[in-house]
């Protein structure tokens, strides 16, 4: 009976966090948005800095029409946004906050991650495909080689990490984890980080909904609650991403003074912040752009780091 009640009490704390660390980042990136694009309309809701701008976003998506094309394929339609956000949702059930803080601790629990996230992507191009729509069938495509082209050394910078730890699993690097890897595995940190922005298709790599050419992509149909669970996937990706980060190379729950669970969110919103900074300060790459960034620069440089590491774990071993 007390195993079940911990496994209980142990999703619901994932469940109050997919549904609550999302939003502030959300929050955050009207804000922060707002303030260094000189924007006033995310400032007026509510009153004070436009507190409610994120209550009202959540309105006016309840109050809209559910919509679905005649030509549309129903099922896989309906089915996409579920696709698109659930995945993250089980990745955070393997991600260590603190010593002992964690859904479930998994061996092989890096592999676990980078599968599970891969199937995220799936939900745009099941939204593009079965929208009927020639704008969303070009940003499902787009998703799909952009997916194909970021996947690589997104696993191969995360393996690095692996390699250096000596395990896959997520608390065991953590633990092994030294404060002179910053230096050593910052090449694939970058990598890592980079690459994952672009599997969340945040701007500079929004290709695949680059509103100006293609609407919104795969979203383009969709209205309403549907829309929202698009957006909420894509902030929980970012949380996601950032927290990630955070375990495979910067230590996770590791840190001087501080617990260690502030020590993990401290990072991972610090990361968030990074990801809302890059989106305002960066204009979107051309596809051609997106491909050589990801076979000519991520995928060497991912390849370097692998390399490096071996030899350094050659040498101190």
């Amino acid at each position: 009976m007390a195993e079940v009640l911990d496994v209980a009490l142990r999703l619901a704390v994932i469940v109050v966090a997919f549904l609550t660390l999302p939003l502030i980042v959300g929050q955050t990136e009207h804000k922060a948005m707002a303030h260094m694009q000189s924007r006033l309309g995310p400032m007026y809701a509510g009153g004070f800095h436009g507190w409610a701008q994120l209550i009202a976003d959540g309105v006016k998506f309840v109050q809209k029409e559910d919509v679905i094309p005649a030509a549309a394929d129903r099922k896989v339609f309906a089915l996409a946004p579920a696709v698109a956000l659930v995945p993250y949702l089980v990745v955070m059930i393997v991600i260590p906050v603190g010593p002992g803080l964690i859904g479930a601790d998994l061996d092989a629990g890096l592999f676990f991650v980078l599968a599970v996230m891969g199937v995220g992507v799936l939900g745009s191009i099941m939204a593009g495909w079965s929208s009927a729509n020639k704008y969303s069938v070009l940003g499902g495509m787009r998703s799909a080689a952009q997916l194909m082209s970021y996947e690589l050394p997104l696993v191969l910078a995360a393996s690095s990490v692996a390699m250096a730890a000596g395990t896959l699993s997520l608390p065991g690097i953590v633990e092994a984890w030294q404060w002179w890897w910053l230096p050593w595995q910052a090449v694939g940190a970058v990598v890592f980080f980079v690459a994952g922005l672009a599997e969340l298709r945040r701007p500079p790599f929004d290709m695949p909904i680059a509103d100006s050419e293609i609407i919104m992509g795969p979203m383009t149909e969709y209205t309403g609650i549907r829309f929202a669970l698009f957006m909420l996937s894509e902030y929980v990706g970012i949380v996601v991403l950032s927290a990630l980060t955070t375990v495979l190379f910067l230590g996770g729950w590791q840190g001087p003074l501080l617990p260690g669970p502030v020590w993990t969110l401290l990072k991972v919103f610090a990361l968030a912040f990074v990801v809302i900074w890059v989106r305002v300060s960066f204009p979107r790459l051309r596809a051609d752009q997106l491909q050589k960034l990801a076979w000519l620069g991520l995928v060497p440089a991912a390849l370097f780091q692998l390399a490096l590491t071996g030899v350094v774990k050659v040498l101190a071993g």
